[in-house]
């Protein structure tokens, strides 16, 4: 808005003013007067343009955003711990609560007990950086009899603090619809509030009056575990008081918590090689395209209706790789076709193998 409010443009704007009969050229009494002058007004025009990109939520920055969504009752989601399972052997000795473990960088302690030799372990560290470590644990304190231990299982997935134009987008689709009383905007914004959850999809009288449905995935856009969706479904409406308003669900309303449900896609190609590589030495990072490309698809389920596996955009991903040429014939699930998904699934790498093998 102020581009043109330059110090070259204020100082000229300034000395055209000043009467032809005085001296106004550079190093005069005048024009030294005047360019310090102008060069504060430059910077106070500059000042002006950040308060304006702070004033609106589509430019604002991470401080301002969050001071504009709490005048609708919106903050950031907060980080949160993760929570895995961990198998103990021999499964006789008992791990008492809190006892510490630590794998790779990471520091665990134990919260409950699930079964014999099974227990479920918070990662001490804070987001999601404890989501993907798993293998032996080592005891930071002594318990007798123990002889092995390991991380298992994801349970409840860790999150980082909200990222800011996730908190943006936010903020627009609360202004979209109102979210009231139980109604779809209302469930859509307290289910995507719960830790571990990454997108959720609403059916109202599923099974008649004052019935709910929702259809979850986790926040690492994979199917969430059964410890995930009932957490969730105690968050929501405790099965024990279904009904009665003891979890986020109004009085009257008896929800379902259910996830999504993963579909194995196998995938076939022909790959054309740069000199010396080979798919043995190509398959782990051809099998990470994949999974970038169908974390990115997944991420778009709750607000799709269905999702839809393309062959071209497979490709593509594929043919990025350093040492790949070319790529043809690809197949999924045996199919030359895109594979258009369910209403509630979500893509899951199946077997990646060449044409032939």
């Amino acid at each position: 808005m102020f581009e043109d409010m330059s110090y070259k443009g204020l100082l000229e704007r300034m000395l055209a003013r000043v009467p032809e009969t005085l001296d106004k050229r550079e190093g005069s009494i005048l024009y030294d007067a005047l360019a310090p002058a102008a060069m504060e007004l430059q910077l106070m025009y500059l000042n002006l343009e950040s308060i304006l990109r702070e004033l609106f939520a589509d430019t604002a920055s991470r401080e301002y955003l969050i001071r504009r969504a709490a005048e609708r009752g919106i903050a950031p989601l907060p980080a949160a711990y993760a929570v895995l399972k961990g198998k103990f052997a021999p499964a006789s000795v008992e791990i008492p609560a809190g006892a510490r473990f630590s794998c790779g960088e990471y520091d665990y302690s134990v919260l409950e007990k699930i079964a014999d030799g099974e227990y479920r372990l918070r990662c001490e560290t804070v987001g999601n950086a404890g989501n993907t470590v798993f293998g032996t644990l080592i005891p930071i304190d002594y318990i007798a009899g123990l002889e092995r231990c390991e991380l298992t299982e994801l349970l409840i997935p860790g999150q980082d603090e909200e990222e800011t134009e996730h908190l943006r987008k936010r903020y627009f689709d609360s202004l979209k619809s109102q979210a009231y009383g139980g109604n779809i905007a209302d469930y859509r914004e307290k289910t995507a509030a719960i830790q571990g959850v990454g997108g959720v999809k609403v059916y109202p009288a599923w099974e008649g009056g004052g019935t709910v449905k929702l259809v979850v995935i986790s926040s690492e856009y994979q199917v969430p575990s059964d410890d995930l969706v009932q957490f969730i479904q105690e968050e929501i409406d405790p099965p024990a008081d279904s009904g009665k308003g003891y979890g986020i669900a109004p009085i009257g309303h008896h929800v379902t918590v259910v996830p999504v449900s993963g579909a194995s896609i196998d995938l076939e190609f022909q790959l054309v090689y740069q000199t010396e590589c080979s798919f043995a030495g190509m398959k782990e990072a051809v099998e990470d395209a994949v999974d970038a490309y169908f974390h990115e698809l997944n991420q778009a389920w709750a607000d799709s209706e269905r999702l839809v596996i393309r062959i071209s955009r497979l490709e593509s991903r594929i043919l990025e790789i350093e040492g790949i040429l070319d790529i043809t014939e690809t197949k999924l699930n045996g199919s030359p076709q895109n594979v258009i998904l369910g209403e509630n699934e979500i893509a899951i790498r199946g077997n990646v193998s060449e044409a032939g093998d």
